[in-house]
């Protein structure tokens, strides 16, 4: 696997040739390739600051020249009217990836603005704050940062860090037990050392898995409350626990109160909305 930072710059420069394509005509037709100016990022919104350091590559990947001078850091609470950095580079530079920093910072601001929102909830409480694997298609890296950065902890990042075996899993694989057992032998033959979660969807199944064992953590999806509390009950700390599904800013306390260990909501990237931030020349 790649780097995070490999991660990033390929990111970056897919980004800009997405935008750019065979040229930005539009600059190109009225601003000298000589031409030296500067820019600054404003604050249209108040929410968690996320994509600063990004924003600084994309400048570095474009004129490794340019002056980037940041007033901000990537988690600072931001208010309407700030300024968050600003950038001396060729104004070519700057109007060629303008539009790539805006989005990618309005996107992270965004997730961690909603991120925090729901830590926030959990403070005092045990229960860690997990993302998801619903994700922007090759945006993912970047997202889950901003979650990161608002907060909340990364569960996998992708198919190949993490056994877990969902619904369908378990119906293709005929059962709880037989889809455990052949998780379990499928690690220990191939010495990948990955910890294996289960989805359960009631308590039924939480008792096979207590009586198969072999497994590192227990998702409770879409548990009521009564239900959660049996369930963590039965477990008694055996296993590491994670609630799933239904949940959100209004009830995620109630489920931390439980003691369940982790609570994933897909929400924090999914049901987030892009902050309002604009680059802006500098006289």
């Amino acid at each position: 696997m790649l780097t995070y930072e490999k991660q990033v710059d390929q990111l970056i420069l897919n980004a800009l040739e997405e935008d750019i394509g065979d040229g930005d005509h539009s600059t190109l037709s009225c601003i000298p390739a000589n031409a030296k100016g500067t820019a600054v990022l404003k604050i249209k919104e108040d929410g968690i600051l996320a994509g600063i350091d990004v924003a600084k590559r994309v400048f570095e990947l474009r004129d490794p020249s340019a002056v980037f001078t940041n007033a901000m850091v990537d988690g600072q609470i931001i208010q309407n009217g700030e300024i968050a950095f600003e950038v001396q580079s060729f104004m070519q530079t700057i109007l060629n990836v303008e539009r790539v920093v805006l989005n990618i910072m309005q996107r992270m601001s965004g997730i961690a603005t909603l991120t925090a929102k729901y830590a926030d909830k959990l403070s005092g409480y045990k229960t860690k704050l997990l993302d998801t694997r619903k994700t922007t298609p090759n945006f993912r890296v970047l997202e889950k940062e901003a979650v990161r950065i608002g907060g909340g902890f990364n569960h996998r990042m992708g198919l190949y860090d993490m056994i877990m075996l969902k619904d369908n899993h378990i119906d293709f694989a005929g059962g709880i037990k037989n889809a455990i057992e052949m998780a379990h032998a499928y690690v220990q033959q191939n010495q990948l050392g990955l910890k294996i979660e289960i989805e359960t969807r009631n308590i039924e199944e939480v008792q096979i898995v207590m009586q198969t064992g072999k497994v590192d953590r227990i998702m409770l999806d879409n548990f009521d409350i009564s239900s959660l509390r049996e369930a963590l009950r039965m477990i008694q700390g055996r296993f590491e626990t994670e609630a799933s599904g239904g949940i959100n800013l209004d009830n995620i306390r109630h489920f931390a109160d439980t003691g369940v260990d982790f609570i994933s909501a897909g929400a924090l990237i999914h049901q987030a909305r892009s902050l309002d931030l604009s680059l802006k020349a500098r006289a």
